[in-house]
Protein backbone atom coordinates (compact mmCIF):
# COMPACT_ATOMS: atom_id res chain seq x y z
CA UNK A 1 0.00 0.00 0.00
CA UNK A 2 1.12 3.40 -0.57
CA UNK A 3 2.33 5.69 1.90
CA UNK A 4 -0.09 7.62 4.13
CA UNK A 5 -0.81 11.42 3.38
CA UNK A 6 -0.63 14.35 5.72
CA UNK A 7 -2.48 17.39 5.01
CA UNK A 8 -2.41 20.90 6.01
CA UNK A 9 -3.50 22.37 9.95
CA UNK A 10 -4.71 25.25 8.96
CA UNK A 11 -6.62 27.63 6.56
CA UNK A 12 -6.41 31.47 5.82
CA UNK A 13 -10.30 33.45 5.29
CA UNK A 14 -9.09 36.28 3.52
CA UNK A 15 -5.40 37.47 3.76
CA UNK A 16 -5.14 37.91 7.49
CA UNK A 17 -7.81 35.65 9.66
CA UNK A 18 -6.04 32.12 10.11
CA UNK A 19 -7.79 29.07 11.64
CA UNK A 20 -7.61 25.07 12.67
CA UNK A 21 -9.37 23.35 9.89
CA UNK A 22 -11.15 21.12 12.03
CA UNK A 23 -13.72 23.56 13.66
CA UNK A 24 -17.03 23.19 16.18
CA UNK A 25 -20.49 23.55 14.86
CA UNK A 26 -22.25 25.24 18.39
CA UNK A 27 -25.82 24.71 17.19
CA UNK A 28 -26.43 21.50 19.37
CA UNK A 29 -25.55 22.97 22.83
CA UNK A 30 -28.67 24.57 22.94
CA UNK A 31 -30.78 21.70 22.64
CA UNK A 32 -32.19 18.78 20.80
CA UNK A 33 -34.29 21.28 19.08
CA UNK A 34 -32.37 24.58 19.08
CA UNK A 35 -35.40 26.31 20.27
CA UNK A 36 -34.23 28.08 23.59
CA UNK A 37 -31.37 27.42 26.31
CA UNK A 38 -30.07 24.16 26.99
CA UNK A 39 -31.61 22.03 30.08
CA UNK A 40 -27.61 22.01 31.71
CA UNK A 41 -26.28 24.99 30.41
CA UNK A 42 -23.22 24.32 32.47
CA UNK A 43 -22.63 21.14 30.72
CA UNK A 44 -22.89 23.13 27.19
CA UNK A 45 -20.00 25.22 28.51
CA UNK A 46 -17.82 22.88 29.34
CA UNK A 47 -18.20 20.92 26.20
CA UNK A 48 -17.41 24.40 24.39
CA UNK A 49 -14.42 25.45 26.92
CA UNK A 50 -13.12 21.71 26.23
CA UNK A 51 -13.05 22.26 22.58
CA UNK A 52 -10.88 25.15 22.29
CA UNK A 53 -8.86 24.16 25.38
CA UNK A 54 -8.42 20.45 22.02
CA UNK A 55 -7.42 23.50 19.61
CA UNK A 56 -10.41 24.87 18.32
CA UNK A 57 -9.96 28.13 17.01
CA UNK A 58 -12.96 28.56 14.69
CA UNK A 59 -16.54 27.97 16.21
CA UNK A 60 -19.75 28.38 14.32
CA UNK A 61 -23.36 30.16 15.68
CA UNK A 62 -26.17 32.06 14.67
CA UNK A 63 -28.46 34.66 15.89
CA UNK A 64 -31.45 31.75 15.45
CA UNK A 65 -29.64 28.85 17.19
CA UNK A 66 -31.47 28.53 20.67
CA UNK A 67 -33.22 32.18 18.93
CA UNK A 68 -29.71 34.30 20.78
CA UNK A 69 -29.30 31.32 23.55
CA UNK A 70 -26.66 29.96 21.66
CA UNK A 71 -24.43 33.01 21.11
CA UNK A 72 -25.08 33.96 24.89
CA UNK A 73 -23.81 30.77 25.89
CA UNK A 74 -20.63 30.83 23.78
CA UNK A 75 -20.08 34.26 25.37
CA UNK A 76 -20.88 32.82 28.91
CA UNK A 77 -18.37 30.28 28.70
CA UNK A 78 -15.72 31.76 26.70
CA UNK A 79 -15.26 35.76 26.93
CA UNK A 80 -13.22 37.13 27.08
CA UNK A 81 -11.99 34.99 23.73
CA UNK A 82 -8.57 33.78 23.65
CA UNK A 83 -6.27 35.12 21.12
CA UNK A 84 -6.54 33.71 17.75
CA UNK A 85 -10.21 32.12 18.47
CA UNK A 86 -13.39 33.23 15.68
CA UNK A 87 -16.74 33.16 16.77
CA UNK A 88 -18.33 33.24 13.77
CA UNK A 89 -22.26 34.39 13.49
CA UNK A 90 -25.18 34.07 10.76
CA UNK A 91 -28.18 36.57 10.16
CA UNK A 92 -30.51 35.81 7.57
CA UNK A 93 -32.77 32.63 8.77
CA UNK A 94 -36.02 32.87 11.09
CA UNK A 95 -37.84 30.09 13.05
CA UNK A 96 -41.35 30.43 12.73
CA UNK A 97 -41.97 26.91 14.84
CA UNK A 98 -39.79 24.01 16.57
CA UNK A 99 -38.70 22.50 13.00
CA UNK A 100 -39.05 25.32 10.81
CA UNK A 101 -37.16 27.54 9.07
CA UNK A 102 -37.23 30.51 6.91
CA UNK A 103 -34.73 32.60 4.81
CA UNK A 104 -35.62 36.75 6.21
CA UNK A 105 -33.22 38.73 4.17
CA UNK A 106 -34.10 42.49 4.70
CA UNK A 107 -31.71 44.78 5.12
CA UNK A 108 -32.61 46.63 8.11
CA UNK A 109 -33.35 43.03 9.41
CA UNK A 110 -29.76 42.17 8.77
CA UNK A 111 -28.46 44.79 10.71
CA UNK A 112 -30.91 44.60 13.70
CA UNK A 113 -29.87 40.97 13.81
CA UNK A 114 -25.92 42.23 13.58
CA UNK A 115 -26.12 44.25 16.10
CA UNK A 116 -28.16 41.94 18.92
CA UNK A 117 -24.88 39.10 17.99
CA UNK A 118 -22.54 41.77 18.89
CA UNK A 119 -24.29 42.55 22.11
CA UNK A 120 -24.78 38.43 22.71
CA UNK A 121 -21.34 37.96 21.74
CA UNK A 122 -19.98 40.57 23.82
CA UNK A 123 -18.16 41.76 20.64
CA UNK A 124 -17.95 44.97 19.03
CA UNK A 125 -16.53 43.68 15.41
CA UNK A 126 -17.79 40.13 14.47
CA UNK A 127 -14.62 38.30 12.76
CA UNK A 128 -16.86 36.42 10.24
CA UNK A 129 -20.37 37.43 9.83
CA UNK A 130 -22.15 35.33 7.62
CA UNK A 131 -25.51 35.74 5.36
CA UNK A 132 -27.56 32.70 6.60
CA UNK A 133 -29.92 32.00 3.73
CA UNK A 134 -30.35 34.10 0.39
CA UNK A 135 -34.14 35.20 0.69
CA UNK A 136 -35.61 34.70 -2.83
CA UNK A 137 -37.89 37.66 -2.03
CA UNK A 138 -35.04 40.10 -1.46
CA UNK A 139 -32.30 41.55 -4.18
CA UNK A 140 -29.11 39.67 -3.40
CA UNK A 141 -27.10 42.88 -3.71
CA UNK A 142 -29.86 44.38 -0.86
CA UNK A 143 -28.49 41.34 1.28
CA UNK A 144 -25.38 41.87 0.51
CA UNK A 145 -24.92 45.22 0.77
CA UNK A 146 -25.91 45.37 4.50
CA UNK A 147 -23.29 43.45 4.88
CA UNK A 148 -21.01 45.55 3.48
CA UNK A 149 -22.27 48.63 5.25
CA UNK A 150 -21.55 46.80 8.82
CA UNK A 151 -17.91 46.13 7.35
CA UNK A 152 -17.67 49.46 6.18
CA UNK A 153 -19.08 50.41 10.14
CA UNK A 154 -16.54 48.03 11.82
CA UNK A 155 -18.86 45.80 13.15
CA UNK A 156 -18.17 43.15 10.69
CA UNK A 157 -14.40 42.23 9.70
CA UNK A 158 -14.87 39.78 7.02
CA UNK A 159 -18.10 38.66 5.09
CA UNK A 160 -19.06 35.34 4.27
CA UNK A 161 -22.30 33.52 2.78
CA UNK A 162 -24.24 30.13 3.50
CA UNK A 163 -26.09 27.65 1.18
CA UNK A 164 -25.11 29.62 -2.15
CA UNK A 165 -24.32 28.48 -5.86
CA UNK A 166 -21.68 30.00 -7.64
CA UNK A 167 -23.47 32.26 -9.60
CA UNK A 168 -24.77 33.27 -6.22
CA UNK A 169 -21.14 33.68 -4.85
CA UNK A 170 -19.99 35.42 -7.88
CA UNK A 171 -22.82 37.84 -7.83
CA UNK A 172 -21.66 38.82 -4.00
CA UNK A 173 -18.46 39.15 -4.96
CA UNK A 174 -19.03 41.66 -7.36
CA UNK A 175 -20.35 43.84 -3.75
CA UNK A 176 -17.50 43.00 -1.52
CA UNK A 177 -14.79 40.48 -0.76
CA UNK A 178 -16.05 37.17 0.09
CA UNK A 179 -13.67 35.19 2.37
CA UNK A 180 -15.71 32.03 3.04
CA UNK A 181 -19.08 29.83 1.75
CA UNK A 182 -21.07 27.48 4.43
CA UNK A 183 -22.37 24.75 2.15
CA UNK A 184 -24.00 21.23 3.69
CA UNK A 185 -21.12 18.69 2.74
CA UNK A 186 -19.54 15.70 4.19
CA UNK A 187 -18.31 11.68 2.54
CA UNK A 188 -22.18 10.83 1.27
CA UNK A 189 -23.53 14.21 0.44
CA UNK A 190 -21.36 16.10 -2.41
CA UNK A 191 -24.14 18.17 -3.92
CA UNK A 192 -22.42 21.42 -3.52
CA UNK A 193 -19.07 19.61 -5.22
CA UNK A 194 -18.82 22.51 -7.89
CA UNK A 195 -18.69 25.17 -5.30
CA UNK A 196 -16.21 23.66 -3.58
CA UNK A 197 -14.03 23.15 -6.55
CA UNK A 198 -14.10 26.73 -7.45
CA UNK A 199 -13.76 27.58 -3.71
CA UNK A 200 -10.87 25.84 -4.06
CA UNK A 201 -9.49 27.80 -7.13
CA UNK A 202 -10.60 31.34 -5.73
CA UNK A 203 -9.03 30.76 -2.36
CA UNK A 204 -12.04 30.92 -0.74
CA UNK A 205 -12.62 29.15 2.68
CA UNK A 206 -15.75 26.22 2.24
CA UNK A 207 -17.09 25.73 5.63
CA UNK A 208 -18.71 22.58 5.71
CA UNK A 209 -21.68 22.07 8.04
CA UNK A 210 -23.15 19.07 9.03
CA UNK A 211 -19.85 16.82 7.96
CA UNK A 212 -20.49 13.80 9.59
CA UNK A 213 -24.01 12.59 7.82
CA UNK A 214 -24.54 9.38 7.59
CA UNK A 215 -21.34 8.39 8.52
CA UNK A 216 -22.31 6.92 12.21
CA UNK A 217 -23.16 3.77 11.22
CA UNK A 218 -22.73 3.25 7.47
CA UNK A 219 -22.78 -0.50 5.70
CA UNK A 220 -20.57 -2.99 7.33
CA UNK A 221 -18.82 -3.58 4.07
CA UNK A 222 -19.04 0.19 2.72
CA UNK A 223 -15.51 1.60 1.86
CA UNK A 224 -15.73 3.88 4.99
CA UNK A 225 -16.31 0.74 7.31
CA UNK A 226 -12.87 -0.91 5.29
CA UNK A 227 -10.97 1.91 5.90
CA UNK A 228 -11.90 2.73 9.17
CA UNK A 229 -10.56 -1.26 9.67
CA UNK A 230 -7.51 -0.50 8.45
CA UNK A 231 -6.22 2.91 10.35
CA UNK A 232 -7.51 2.27 13.96
CA UNK A 233 -10.65 4.36 13.89
CA UNK A 234 -14.61 5.12 13.93
CA UNK A 235 -16.12 5.95 10.72
CA UNK A 236 -16.46 9.42 11.84
CA UNK A 237 -13.18 9.75 12.47
CA UNK A 238 -12.06 8.62 8.76
CA UNK A 239 -15.23 10.86 7.21
CA UNK A 240 -13.44 14.24 8.94
CA UNK A 241 -10.17 13.09 7.83
CA UNK A 242 -11.41 12.37 4.52
CA UNK A 243 -12.89 16.00 3.98
CA UNK A 244 -9.05 17.31 5.60
CA UNK A 245 -7.75 15.82 2.52
CA UNK A 246 -10.46 16.48 -0.14
CA UNK A 247 -9.10 19.95 -0.28
CA UNK A 248 -7.12 22.63 1.64
CA UNK A 249 -9.75 25.02 1.80
CA UNK A 250 -12.16 22.90 3.45
CA UNK A 251 -12.91 23.32 7.06
CA UNK A 252 -15.52 21.27 8.45
CA UNK A 253 -17.43 22.56 11.90
CA UNK A 254 -18.91 18.71 13.42
CA UNK A 255 -21.11 19.74 16.21
CA UNK A 256 -21.94 17.75 19.59
CA UNK A 257 -22.57 18.13 22.95
CA UNK A 258 -21.02 15.25 24.06
CA UNK A 259 -17.34 15.45 25.15
CA UNK A 260 -16.74 11.93 24.03
CA UNK A 261 -17.97 12.90 20.71
CA UNK A 262 -15.50 16.16 20.44
CA UNK A 263 -12.09 14.65 21.76
CA UNK A 264 -12.96 12.11 18.87
CA UNK A 265 -13.95 14.68 16.43
CA UNK A 266 -10.60 16.14 17.39
CA UNK A 267 -8.47 13.14 16.98
CA UNK A 268 -9.58 13.02 13.32
CA UNK A 269 -7.15 15.83 12.76
CA UNK A 270 -3.99 13.14 13.17
CA UNK A 271 -5.55 10.45 10.60
CA UNK A 272 -3.51 10.47 7.85
CA UNK A 273 -5.00 8.30 4.79
CA UNK A 274 -3.46 6.72 1.79
CA UNK A 275 -4.15 7.71 -1.68
CA UNK A 276 -5.46 4.42 -2.37
CA UNK A 277 -7.78 4.72 0.48
CA UNK A 278 -8.80 8.29 -0.67
CA UNK A 279 -9.63 6.45 -4.17
CA UNK A 280 -11.60 4.06 -2.11
CA UNK A 281 -13.84 6.73 -0.28
CA UNK A 282 -13.99 9.30 -3.62
CA UNK A 283 -16.40 6.02 -4.88
CA UNK A 284 -18.34 6.11 -2.10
Amino acid sequence: MDSARSVGTHVTLGEDLTVGRLGFGALRLTGPHHWGPPARPDKAMEVARRAVELGVTFIDTADVYGLGANEELLASALHPYAPGLVVSTKAGEVRPGPHQWRALGRPDYLRQQAELSLRRLRLECVELFQLHRVDPQVPLEDQVGALKQLQEEGKVRHIGLSEVTVDQLERAREIVPVVSVQNKYSLYDRRHEKVLDHCAQQGIAFIAWKPLAGTVRPAPDSALARVAAEVGATTTQVALAWLLHRSPVLLPIPGTASMSHLRANMAAAGIALTDEQLALLNEE
